[in-house]
């Protein structure tokens, strides 16, 4: 496949535009639709109709655009790596999921980055699943997950312990319920993927409990979102006590304990197997398993 071409076909479907996209790729617009044309005929597919919105992927169009993205991705990757080999710039990319790499985790690279002033850091936020799939497709070296289990081709390092809280900012709410009271009341979820959402799981199982049975508002892809809606009074949600360290300590939120209910989840470092870290990326490895990380 022509890896031109398929840059050409992204770009314009992301555009939604064709002269948007020949622009920004600096051709005419009939050499695009040449190449798109000639996409198309390499791989015996019709990918685009053209309409007064602009382009819109067929059936077909639609299964090579969720390729093109990790086909193109890993490309730059091959480039990036080719580059720093040849100029011995070091790099690092690394990648978090959500409750721990939207507040504890800026710190702690702060903290590498003064120790470590010539490495380059690139620090990307997803969920658990995410960073395990972008692991595995090689776009970043080094994960921080949240309760994961064993992965294929993927070594987990353990690297601290973090309680789950079932928070609340309703003054009416008591401070420790049944389980049968906790069934009925208002709870904000996170996404499936995430490892918050694998805790939960696992822990409702002292109670015979599944998040079916409880009264589930509506799942979220952002912690500080749920944050937001729990302080607004929207419901309940279980939250990591490292992300809500001062609204616990001025108690705009409130842990509220279910009898029977305990929940804590691990965070781990995550790499691939086979895989030789660089220097410094072993070295930041052991930074977040010392003392020294410096949560925030």
């Amino acid at each position: 496949m022509n890896l031109q071409y398929l840059k050409s076909f992204y770009v314009t479907v992301n555009l939604n535009s064709i002269s948007k996209a020949a622009k920004q790729l600096h051709l005419t617009q009939p050499g695009l639709s040449m190449q798109l044309q000639a996409l198309e005929k390499e791989l015996d597919s019709n990918l685009l109709t053209r309409s007064n919105k602009g382009v819109e992927l067929t059936e077909a169009g639609k299964i090579l655009f969720d390729y093109a993205d990790t086909i193109l991705s890993i490309q730059d990757n091959i480039q990036r790596d080719l580059n720093n080999f040849k100029t011995a710039k070091k790099e690092m990319f690394l990648g978090s999921c959500k409750s721990i790499g939207e507040y504890a985790l800026p710190c702690s690279i702060y903290v590498f980055k003064h120790e470590h002033p010539e490495i380059n850091i690139n620090f990307n936020i997803y969920n658990t699943e995410e960073v395990i799939k972008n692991l595995s497709e090689k776009s970043i070296n080094l994960g921080i997950v949240q309760e994961i289990e064993e992965v294929e081709g993927i070594n987990i390092e353990p690297i601290a312990e973090n309680p789950l809280m079932l928070v609340s900012s309703l003054p009416m709410i008591e401070k420790e319920i049944s389980r049968e009271e906790f069934r009925k009341l208002p709870i904000i979820i996170r996404e499936k993927g995430s490892g918050t959402r694998k805790a939960v799981e696992k822990a409702l199982v002292s109670l015979e409990l599944e998040l079916g049975d409880l009264n589930i508002m509506y799942e979220m892809n952002s912690m500080e979102g749920i944050k937001s809606s729990v302080m607004a009074g929207k419901g309940l949600a279980f939250i990591p006590e490292l992300t809500i360290k001062r609204e616990l300590y001025d108690k705009s939120l409130k842990e509220v304990k279910v009898k029977d209910l305990n929940i804590s989840s691990t965070y781990a470092i995550a790499f691939r197997k086979g895989q030789t870290l660089s220097p410094y990326e072993s070295q930041f490895k052991k930074f977040l398993k010392s003392s020294k990380r410096g949560f925030c």
